[in-house]
């Protein structure tokens, strides 16, 4: 099966200390399911689950210095 058939997005999901934490996946779960695998445990809990702006890939330098 083919990726294209799956569409994948970016998500900018916020942090508990104001930064933001950029994640991708085909929903905003499955992004935060691969941030799960990535991250710690003490990293994911920074994460607000439920709190995430989904961004094009063009507007991903204007998020850039909201990272963390």
């Amino acid at each position: 099966m083919s990726s294209f058939n799956n569409p994948h997005h970016f998500y900018v999901f916020n942090l508990t200390n104001g930064k933001k934490k950029l994640a991708y996946g085909a929903s905003p779960e499955d992004a935060y399911e691969i941030l799960r695998q990535r991250l710690t445990p003490e990293e994911m809990e920074q994460i607000v689950q439920d709190q995430y702006t989904k961004i094009s890939q063009r507007k991903l330098r204007q998020y850039i210095h909201e990272l963390g």
